[in-house]
C-alpha cells in the first residue's frame, strides 16, 4: 500500500521489516541483535547493556554537528495477545498485516504498533539525508511492558544527551509530560486437592469474549475483567449447589485487562441441568451491564474432560472464591489536581494454579508513590487474611510534570505554527519510561509523543495511518529548531 506522504512509506517498510521478527517481552534478543546488525551497516556506531538495551549514535547533520544531542527513545518488546482462535505462535510468526481503510492492524493478534512504530520512526530518520538534526541518540530500551526491565537497568554514562523525545504516547496532536508510576504484587495461596466423591461429575466453565485493553488507558472505561467476572460466575453456582475448584486460569499480562478465564470444577451429578441454567443467567446480568463495553461477552458450560481426579474441598473452594472476589480492580481514585485523571488503579491481571498453589498477580498504578504503597498494602492484607502470602516488586517511579520545561514549550510553538491549532497537553495513567529516566537523569527535558493508536494490548489494536506523516513532520521542525 501507497501513501501520499513519502515518510510514512518508508517508516511502515521499517515497520513490517521489525514485525517479521519475534519479540514479546524478554524474547527481544534476535530484535536487537538486528537493530544493532542495521545500525553497523549504515556506518553508526552501536552498543548494547548487560540486558541487552540497544543505543545507537547518529551524528549531526552539516551545521548541527555541535547542537546539544537529543535522544530518541521507543521500547523493542510488545504486548503479544490473540483471540481464543489465532493460530500465531508469538516465538517464530511474523506479524501479519491488515490494512483497513485509514487503519492498520493486525490478523487477530496485536499489531505491536507499540512501541514498534517508535523503532521505524527513528530508523527512518536516521537515514535520512534531507532532514536536519542535532545529533541523536537512538535509545531502544528491552522489557518495557512487563514492568521497564530495560529502563530501570539503565547505567549512568550509557546516554550522555539531555533532552528525550519518548515516542511512546498514542495520540497524534497530545503532548504528554506526566505519567503515573507502577508496582506488581505477586499473591499465592495454598491449593492442595482433594479426592472428589464419584457422584460428582466435571464442567469446564469459560467467559469470553470480552474486549479487553491496557490496564492504565483504559481502566476508567468500565471494561469487563474476566477473571473477576469468572469468579463471580462461580460464586453464584456455588451459591445453588456444591462447587469444588481443580482448576482455574484467566490473564497474560499486568497491563492487559483480562479478556477470558475458565476453570475445571466439580459439582454433583444432580447439578448438570441446573448449572446450565445459572450460567445462562449470569450471562445475561453481565451482558446487561457490559452491553456497551463488552457486547460479545459470554459463559459456556459443558462437560469436561480434562483428567483431573482431585479438587479443593468445598471450604477451601469458598475460600478462594472469596479471596478472588475481594480483590479489587479497577479506579481507586481521581486526582484532585488534574480534571478527569486517573490517580489510582489495580488491574487483577493474571489468576493460575502452578506448583501446588493458586497464584494470582495483580498491577497498581498511580501518581502518587504514597498511594501505591496504599494499595500494595491492601492486597497483601487480602492475602494474609486467606491464608496466603503476598510479595510486591520494587516497581518504578511516576514522572512528575515540568510546565515549564523549555522543551514542552518549544513543542507548543512549533506546533501550533504548523498545524494552526493548540495541542493537547497531558498527564497519563499508563506507565512510561520517561519516570525512571528523568529519575536518574536530574535536569533531563523529557516529552512523550506518537502516532494515533488504538486498544493497545490487545488484538483490536491499529494505527491511524494518516497520522504517522503528522507525527513525522512535527519531529522533523522540531528537531530541525534544536541548534
Amino acid at each position: 500500500m501507497k501513501f501520499e506522504h513519502q515518510k510514512t512509506n518508508e517508516i511502515l517498510r521499517w515497520f513490517e521489516e521489525i514485525s517479521k521478527i519475534p519479540r514479546c517481552s524478554k524474547n527481544e534478543k534476535a530484535a536487537c541483535e538486528w537493530l544493532v546488525k542495521w545500525a553497523r551497516e549504515n556506518n553508526f556506531e552501536a552498543t548494547t547493556d548487560k540486558v541487552n538495551n540497544v543505543l545507537i549514535q547518529v551524528p549531526g547533520t552539516k551545521g548541527y554537528e555541535n547542537s546539544p544531542k537529543v535522544i530518541l527513545q521507543g521500547h523493542v518488546d510488545m504486548v503479544c495477545e490473540k483471540t481464543p482462535d489465532s493460530p500465531h505462535d508469538f516465538c517464530k510468526d511474523p506479524i501479519k498485516f491488515v490494512y483497513d481503510g485509514d487503519w492498520l492492524k493486525a490478523d487477530r493478534t496485536t499489531l505491536g504498533a507499540d512501541n514498534g512504530i517508535a523503532i521505524a520512526m527513528a530508523m527512518t530518520l536516521a537515514l535520512d539525508k534531507e532532514t536536519p538534526h542535532p545529533p541523536l541518540e537512538l535509545l531502544f530500551t528491552v522489557d518495557e511492558e512487563t514492568g521497564l526491565t530495560g529502563a530501570n537497568a539503565l547505567e549512568p554514562g550509557f546516554t550522555t544527551g539531555k533532552i528525550l523525545i519518548n515516542i511512546d504516547s498514542e495520540d497524534e496532536g497530545t503532548f504528554t509530560v506526566g505519567c503515573a508510576g507502577g508496582v506488581h504484587t505477586n499473591m499465592t495461596m495454598p491449593f492442595e486437592p482433594e479426592a472428589v466423591p464419584k457422584s460428582y461429575q466435571q464442567v469446564k466453565v469459560s467467559l469470553g469474549g470480552m474486549k479487553g485493553g491496557h490496564s492504565g488507558i483504559d481502566i476508567n472505561k468500565e471494561k469487563g475483567n474476566a477473571i473477576k467476572s469468572l469468579v463471580y460466575t462461580l460464586y453464584v453456582i456455588k451459591k445453588e449447589m456444591d462447587v469444588r475448584i481443580a482448576a482455574i486460569s484467566g490473564g497474560t499480562a499486568h497491563n492487559a485487562i483480562p479478556r477470558d478465564a475458565e476453570s475445571i470444577i466439580f459439582i454433583p451429578d444432580s447439578g448438570k441441568d441446573k448449572i446450565k441454567a445459572i450460567g445462562a443467567e449470569v450471562e445475561k446480568t453481565l451482558k446487561m451491564e457490559y452491553k456497551n463495553t463488552d457486547p460479545d461477552l459470554f459463559i459456556k458450560i459443558v462437560e469436561s474432560t480434562d483428567a483431573f481426579t482431585t479438587a479443593l474441598n468445598s471450604d477451601a473452594t469458598a475460600n478462594a472464591l472469596d479471596f478472588l472476589l475481594v480483590l479489587p480492580h479497577g479506579v481507586a481514585s481521581m486526582s484532585t489536581d488534574i480534571a478527569g485523571l486517573v490517580e489510582s488503579s489495580n488491574n487483577l491481571a493474571r489468576v493460575r494454579v502452578e506448583d501446588g498453589k493458586l497464584k494470582v498477580l495483580s498491577s497498581q498504578r498511580s501518581s502518587l508513590l504514597s498511594k501505591l504503597t496504599s494499595l500494595s498494602v491492601r492486597l497483601e492484607a487480602a492475602a494474609r487474611l486467606a491464608g496466603g502470602t503476598a510479595e510486591t516488586g520494587s516497581g518504578y517511579p511516576p514522572w512528575q510534570p515540568n510546565m515549564d520545561s523549555p522543551l514542552l514549550k518549544k513543542s507548543l510553538e512549533i506546533y501550533e505554527h504548523m498545524f494552526n491549532k493548540k495541542p493537547i497537553v497531558e498527564v497519563i495513567h499508563a506507565g512510561l519510561e520517561c519516570g525512571i529516566i528523568g529519575d536518574r537523569n536530574p535536569g533531563m527535558d523529557m516529552i512523550s509523543i506518537g502516532p494515533t493508536l488504538r486498544f493497545p494490548h490487545s488484538p483490536d489494536e491499529k494505527l491511524y495511518l494518516p497520522s504517522i506523516g503528522q507525527v513525522w513532520d512535527f519531529l522533523a521542525e522540531l528537531l530541525k529548531q534544536i541548534h
